[in-house]
């Protein structure tokens, strides 16, 4: 297994170059994606990135860890609400320093960070597990069952799976109002239901298309594309964010 030690405060302060040239091994190009037995493509894997980007697939480098969500896109084509603006620019005057993600809690559906990901796929199960952040974990029912309404205000929310083709489809609704999308700042409310596409059109790259549907933030849904690549022969580490947040008093803006 390949060691590797990564500081995420660190790498979000690193030049844009050097955030591009930190990435894994890659998978050969123009295979296939795997398949289940039953025919459905298979996630399964370690993989690292991501890349948001206005495009399908996005174009790498930039802001290629999630600091900004909308990377590359035109300010009109996010549709922020005047009081969701007003709620980012008091975060980002405050330097961001009532992120969730930089005092320890979940970084919440859809937003990734610079740790690799790791899909374990079943029938009727699809799970995704996070290296970092607070090693939270996703679950997504592909058994059929429908929104259990008593998943309401939480950070990953209740998510659903459903097949079109190739592409998984992942339905989310019952989230709270405490995540940030990215370190930027744009907000997420109760109110949010996203809706994730992913494909799998070779065996080293998930493209996901994102569909975020936020009333109490947005005046309208909006789409972002997200791809990451397949990790060969990696796995997830240990890391536990409390032990490396060790200076939490200092964490503040101005």
């Amino acid at each position: 297994m390949k060691v590797r030690v990564l500081l995420a405060a660190a790498i979000l302060a690193l030049p844009v170059a050097a955030q591009i040239n930190n990435k894994g091994p890659e998978a050969p190009k123009g295979l296939p994606a795997p398949r289940t037995p039953d025919g459905h493509i298979d996630f399964s894997g370690v993989y690292y990135g991501p890349g948001y980007g206005p495009s399908d697939p996005p174009i790498r480098g930039g802001d290629t860890i999630a600091r900004n969500i909308t990377r590359g896109m035109k300010p009109e084509d996010v549709p922020l609400l005047p009081s969701a603006a007003e709620l980012m620019r008091q975060r980002q005057a405050q330097n961001s320093k009532d992120d969730p993600e930089g005092l320890c809690l979940p970084m919440g559906t859809p937003r990734r960070d610079p740790y690799p990901w790791k899909i374990v796929q079943t029938p009727k199960l699809l799970l995704i597990l996070f290296e970092g952040n607070v090693h939270s974990y996703r679950q997504v029912f592909l058994d059929g069952r429908p929104h259990d309404p008593d998943v309401v205000d939480t950070w990953w929310g209740d998510s659903i799976g459903t097949w079109d083709g190739d592409t998984l489809v992942i339905d989310t609704v019952g989230m709270n109002d405490k995540a940030w999308l990215d370190l930027l700042g744009h907000p997420r409310t109760e109110k949010a239901h996203i809706i994730e596409r992913y494909t799998r059109p070779e065996l080293g790259r998930i493209n996901m298309e994102i569909t975020i549907d936020d009333p109490g933030a947005y005046s309208r849904p909006w789409k972002v594309y997200e791809s990451s690549q397949l990790a060969p022969g990696w796995e997830i580490l240990e890391y536990i964010c409390t032990e490396n947040n060790r200076d939490v008093q200092h964490l503040v803006g101005k």
